[in-house]
């Protein structure tokens, strides 16, 4: 969130430590603007033209749906077009401003009914919309030490993140100042009042809600509860070989999520590679807390996720990544997994989200993926990778629509990436969940479109 060399200098995320981790982490979507046009006076215009096949099969046909089935999700498909433009502002003695403009449109071509979880409409509504995404103005100190910035903007930290893997990227509603006048080190404060995005949003994420209302809680707590935002918090530490980041996220009366990963970086003759350690808390404050414990019957939201893992790349193009996490036993992984953006997750599944399984408490999950860049072949910019990840569950709390216990989640995708210099990508991704006591699904995406 707070800072970046990894992502563009108006990213808030710290240099090589946060990825996606459901994308694929050798191929960075977010903030990769084009240079635009100029429109006279350093004023200039950027956009995005995004389409998009998307298709999700969890065999249940809306025609005769099942609801214990697939948590009673629905096959779901659509072709969607994504046009966004943005207005840069030149900078004005340290200041500087952004407006962007996004829609999307299937311009009368997909059956509604197949529409439930393409995850670019609202699923109630299911029709072409406009939104105002970005619209923001920033301060920065000539020698770049402060920052200040507020309005709406893509996003990216940790836990609440732009999340722009998909159709549209998620956009945020707030306030922060960056502090990055000591030598290695990174302070940053901020506060995140509403949020619009489809697919990462438990609210109508065609428009704008509040942090609360686009939470995962329950839905009867978010109609009785009063809306709130988020207070966030970073220090972070890095150098050539170490980078440390902690960060606070806290809503009242909802919860609070603390996030903490070290990262070594290291080359070899040949290769590089990032050994990490990360640990992440949910815990419920407040009146979530109550309602939890008087009206669900004793749930609560109370658990950690601590995860390993150790990324390589070699010179000859080949990259391998291996991953694994450890949930405790401790209620409340449905309610805020995924929220607001957030997958920094080392080990967990792909498209899916890992939500299909009916619960992650207490359960491992280990990941191992294998890439393959193509430059030294003369193809820049194309990449293609496999990952297999597995899900040991806790029978006890994993339970499919018809109450039978499930033992083990397998996940199997392949990816193909290419992000030309031209502004030219596309990305295409197969994968396939295979779920003790529920039948299979599978993932299609193709998704490309241009960028200037």
């Amino acid at each position: 969130m707070f800072g970046s060399t990894l992502y563009a200098a108006d990213s808030l995320v710290p240099s090589n430590v946060v990825e996606d981790d459901h994308a694929y982490e050798t191929v960075v979507h977010v903030d990769q603007k084009k240079e635009g046009y100029l429109l006279g006076a350093d004023w200039k215009v950027t956009g995005d033209l995004r389409m998009g096949y998307v298709l999700y099969d969890y065999s249940n046909d809306p025609k005769h749906p099942d609801p214990l089935v697939n948590k009673g999700h629905m096959d779901s498909r659509g072709f969607y077009v994504i046009p966004k433009l943005s207005i840069v502002s030149p900078n004005y003695n340290g200041f500087s401003g952004k407006v962007t403009v996004a829609g999307a449109t299937d311009f009368g071509l997909n059956d509604p009914l197949y529409e439930s979880r393409t995850f670019v409409f609202d699923p109630t509504e299911k029709r072409s919309f406009v939104i105002l995404q970005e619209a923001y103005v920033s301060y920065e100190t000539d020698d770049g030490a402060h920052t200040l910035l507020a309005g709406a903007k893509e996003t990216v930290t940790p836990m609440v993140d732009a999340d722009d893997w998909y159709m549209l990227a998620n956009s945020f509603q707030g306030a922060y100042y960056r502090n990055k006048s000591f030598e290695n080190i990174m302070l940053a404060g901020g506060y995140f009042y509403k949020m619009s995005g489809v697919w990462d949003s438990g609210a109508n994420g065609t428009e704008w809600h509040t942090m609360s209302d686009a939470s995962f809680v329950d839905s009867g707590y978010k109609a009785i509860a009063g809306d709130e935002g988020i207070w966030a918090g970073v220090f972070q530490y890095t150098d050539d070989t170490h980078n440390l980041q902690v960060w606070d996220y806290y809503m009242q009366d909802y919860y609070n999520t603390f996030f903490a990963q070290y990262d070594y970086n290291g080359k070899m003759e040949g290769f590089s590679y990032d050994a990490g350690v990360q640990f992440i808390d949910f815990q419920g404050v407040g009146g979530l807390e109550e309602y939890y414990q008087n009206v669900l019957g004793g749930r609560a939201i109370d658990y950690s996720i601590y995860s390993l893992r150790l990324n390589t790349k070699h010179d000859n193009g080949l990259d391998i990544a291996l991953g694994a996490s450890f949930y405790t036993d401790g209620d409340g992984t449905g309610d805020t997994l995924g929220a607001w953006g957030g997958y920094p997750y080392f080990a967990n599944g792909m498209i899916f989200h890992f939500f299909e399984a009916g619960s992650l408490r207490n359960a491992n999950s280990y990941k191992v993926q294998l890439g393959y860049n193509f430059e030294k072949q003369g193809l820049k910019g194309l990449w293609i990778g496999t990952r297999y990840t597995m899900f040991d569950l806790d029978p006890e709390y994993s339970k499919s629509g018809y109450g039978d216990p499930q033992d083990t989640m397998k996940l199997y995708g392949l990816r193909v990436s290419y992000n030309a210099d031209n502004g030219l990508y596309f990305t295409g991704t197969y994968e396939k969940v295979d779920l003790d006591a529920e039948p299979s699904t599978y993932a299609v995406r193709l998704i490309g479109g241009y960028k200037f």
